[in-house]
C-alpha cells in the first residue's frame, strides 16, 4: 500500500478520510490537536433537507503533530487546511520528505499560487523530486459535524479540474487520488487536466466571493450589528449589491485573465475562467445569474457570516477569518500585483483593499492604488502570496 499523510484537520480532511475507505492508501494525519482525533474517522452524505444518503467511514493509521513521525516514508500529502497556512506547513514537513523518490504533494484547493509555495521548498531543501498537484475547485461541500470524529457532506461537484507538474504525471495521481474520492462514491465528480496552475491561482471562486460579500454587507450595514441574530446570513441573505461587487471584481479579474492569453497563445487556458462560466461548468449548471446562484443554492444557505464580538459588545465581521487571510493576502493581492505588471485597471481590487487595509488596521496599499510591496503588512514572513515573495518578478516568471 501507499502511505498517503493527510496535512491539518479542516473540514475537507473529515471527508477525504473516510473517502479514502478500501483505497491503495494507508492514511495518517498530521494535525496541531492529535489528541482530539478518533483513529475512526465518520461522514454522512446529507441531500440539501438534511436526510442522510449514506455513511462512510476511514481508518487512521497513525495521528501526530510531530512530522518526523509520519513524513519520511510519504508516497502522497494532501493539504486541508486554509490556504495562508500552507507555506508554513510546507517549511515545516519539507526537511522529513523523502528525496529518493517521487512524492506527490497536493492540496484540495489550488487557490494562491501552490506551484510557487511547493517550488520554493524544493529549492531550499534541495527536493527536486517533490510533484505539486492541485484540485481546481474544493471537491466537495463538506462540513465538521464533530472535530476529530464525524463531517458531513452534500456530495461533490458534477465535475472538477486539476493541475499537476510534470504533467505526464495527471493520469497516475487521477487514478490513485482525485477520482476515487469523488466518482467512486457519488458517480461524478471526474477530473479534467489543467495544464497550468496560473488557471487554479487566478481562481474566480473563493477569492472573489468571499471578498465582494465581505465589502458589501459592510456597505450596506456599516462595520458592526448590534446584535448577533441581525447579522445577514451570508448566502441566503445575498443581495444585489453584493452580485454587483461579485460582477466588477470579476470584470476585473477578466481583465487580467484575458491580457496573459493574449500574451501566451500558444498556452492552454481553457479553465481560466469567469464566475458565472466557472460555476456552470462545475455543477453543470444553467445559471446566469449571480445572485440567483446563491440564494437559491440548497447547500449554501445555511452558511452564517463570520463575525466575532468586540470590545463593545457589538459584532463586527471577522479581520482573522480566512476570507481576509486567504482571500485577500493570497487572492486578491496576487491578482493586484499581476495587473499592475501589466499596467490594468483594477477599481473594484482597489475599493476592496483599500477597505481590508483600513477593517485589519494594515498598510498595504498606498493612496494611489499601488501596493506597497516592502511594507510590514506585506512582506512578513509567509503573510502574503504576490509573486515577487518567491522572487518572480514578471509575468512571464508567473506562467507555468
Amino acid at each position: 500500500m501507499k502511505k498517503l499523510v493527510i496535512c491539518g484537520g479542516g473540514s475537507s480532511a473529515h471527508t477525504i478520510i473516510p473517502l479514502l475507505k478500501d483505497s491503495i492508501f494507508e492514511v495518517s494525519l498530521y494535525t496541531s490537536r492529535p489528541e482530539q482525533w478518533s483513529h475512526n474517522v465518520e461522514l454522512e452524505w446529507h441531500d440539501p433537507s438534511g436526510n442522510v444518503l449514506g455513511n462512510y467511514s476511514g481508518e487512521l493509521k497513525n495521528i501526530s503533530s510531530n512530522p518526523d513521525d509520519l513524513f519520511p516514508d510519504a508516497d502522497y500529502i494532501v493539504f486541508c487546511m486554509p490556504v495562508h497556512r500552507y507555506r508554513v506547513a510546507l517549511h515545516d514537513i519539507a526537511p522529513f520528505l523523502s528525496a529518493d523518490k517521487p512524492v506527490f504533494v497536493g492540496t484540495v484547493y489550488g487557490q494562491g499560487g501552490w506551484n510557487w509555495m511547493v517550488d520554493e521548498v524544493k529549492s531550499k531543501f534541495g527536493k527536486d523530486n517533490l510533484v505539486p498537484f492541485a484540485f481546481g475547485l474544493i471537491p466537495w461541500i463538506c462540513r465538521i459535524i464533530k472535530y476529530g470524529h464525524k463531517g458531513v457532506t452534500y456530495g461533490c461537484k458534477a465535475i472538477n479540474y486539476a493541475a499537476v507538474y510534470p504533467n505526464h504525471y495527471f493520469d497516475q495521481i487521477k487514478e490513485d487520488l482525485l477520482e476515487p474520492i469523488c466518482y467512486r462514491w457519488f458517480g461524478k465528480g471526474q477530473v479534467k487536466q489543467s495544464d497550468n496552475f496560473l488557471s487554479l491561482t487566478l481562481s474566480v471562486d473563493n477569492q472573489i466571493i468571499h471578498t465582494s460579500r465581505c465589502l458589501g454587507l459592510y456597505k450596506v450595514y456599516g462595520p458592526m450589528w448590534e446584535h448577533k441574530e441581525d447579522v445577514p446570513w451570508f448566502y441566503r441573505d445575498y443581495d444585489d449589491l453584493s452580485a454587483h461587487l461579485l460582477a466588477n471584481l470579476d470584470a476585473d479579474y477578466e481583465k487580467i485573465r484575458m491580457a496573459i492569453k493574449n500574451r501566451h497563445p500558444e498556452k492552454d487556458f481553457r479553465y481560466m475562467l469567469d464566475y458565472l462560466a466557472l460555476e456552470r461548468f462545475s455543477y453543470q449548471s444553467q445559471n446566469t445569474d449571480i445572485k440567483e446562484s446563491f440564494i437559491n443554492s440548497q447547500t449554501l444557505v445555511s452558511i452564517a457570516t463570520p463575525v466575532v464580538e468586540n470590545e463593545n459588545g457589538l459584532w463586527e465581521v471577522d479581520r482573522n477569518h480566512r476570507f481576509f487571510l486567504d482571500d485577500i493576502y493570497y487572492g486578491n493581492m496576487i491578482a493586484k500585483w499581476m495587473a499592475e505588471m501589466l499596467e490594468l485597471s483594477t477599481p473594484t481590487i482597489d475599493e476592496i483593499l483599500q477597505w481590508a487595509q483600513r477593517v485589519r488596521g494594515e498598510n498595504f496599499i498606498d493612496k494611489n492604488n499601488h501596493l506597497i510591496v516592502d511594507s510590514d503588512d506585506l512582506a512578513s514572513p509567509f503573510k502574503c502570496g504576490i509573486p515577487c515573495v518567491y522572487g518572480l518578478n514578471s509575468i512571464e516568471d508567473c506562467v507555468d
